[in-house]
């Protein structure tokens, strides 16, 4: 389970970086299309992280 939890860190922190440093995500209101595939990745880590957590771990 930590390495399904390494790849949700992994995910969100690439993102997340690349959220600060691309010129195009920071000038305009609208994420790049590097930026919606990377919120993807992170959404699809998020997805199997609470999958793998089970039916009684908590949501929040």
């Amino acid at each position: 389970m930590s390495s399904v939890n390494d790849a949700l860190e992994n995910a969100r922190f690439t993102y997340e970086q690349h959220m600060n440093t691309c010129r195009q995500c920071r000038a305009d209101a609208a994420p790049c299309a590097v930026a919606k595939h990377l919120l993807r990745l992170y959404n699809l880590a998020r997805r199997d992280a609470m999958r793998a957590a089970g039916p009684d771990a908590p949501t929040v």
